[in-house]
């Protein structure tokens, strides 16, 4: 169990939120989601208490899925713009866009609580895949950075601890675990 500090550190909000029934590359903008404890985002085809991403499903089945939620800083969007890339809020697959947050850089175990009742805790930073080139050609490249720290820039993942209605204007408190300091794994 992640001991946690006692009032939240960080505040941020949610952007936008998105959700879709099927695997695709991009996640449509809902007007709300509902995060599920211990299942994931409600009618998500990522959702489950197993993994559900395509590939790791078919390698190893019985795996807890870690990968339930997809979290994205918006601030990550402007500096691609500035690259030539045009990236929205669901593009990359993410559920839930946030603004004000650094994402990738709080360490694992650190919990989210989103709107009113939701809590996601970090399990991992995405790691980009091919089918981000066939988006936009040369974006995985951009994901990635040789020489800097976290070396995945394409949002963070978690699992639902406290289930939640959450939309966009939430606000998103951060509380980092009390725990030695444990950069968040590629996932």
């Amino acid at each position: 169990m992640v001991q946690l500090t006692d009032k939240p550190l960080l505040v941020g909000s949610v952007v936008a939120v998105g959700s879709n029934r099927q695997h695709g590359f991009s996640k449509p903008i809902q007007r709300t989601i509902r995060l599920v404890e211990d299942h994931g985002v409600e009618g998500d085809a990522h959702a489950g208490r197993f993994v559900r991403h395509r590939y790791l499903a078919a390698k190893t089945p019985g795996l807890l899925n870690n990968r339930q939620v997809h979290l994205m800083a918006s601030e990550l969007f402007a500096e691609l713009a500035s690259m030539g890339f045009i990236v929205t809020s669901g593009d990359l697959g993410e559920n839930v866009t946030t603004e004000g947050l650094d994402l990738t850089s709080f360490p694992l175990g650190t919990r989210l609580r989103i709107g009113d009742s939701a809590i996601v805790e970090l399990t991992g930073l995405r790691t980009p895949c091919s089918l981000i080139d066939r988006f936009q050609k040369g974006l995985k490249r951009a994901m990635i950075r040789k020489n800097a720290r976290p070396r995945f820039r394409c949002g963070v993942l978690g699992v639902v601890k406290a289930t939640g209605q959450i939309a966009a204007g939430d606000p998103v408190a951060v509380e980092r675990p009390l725990s030695a300091w444990q950069q968040l794994p590629a996932l």
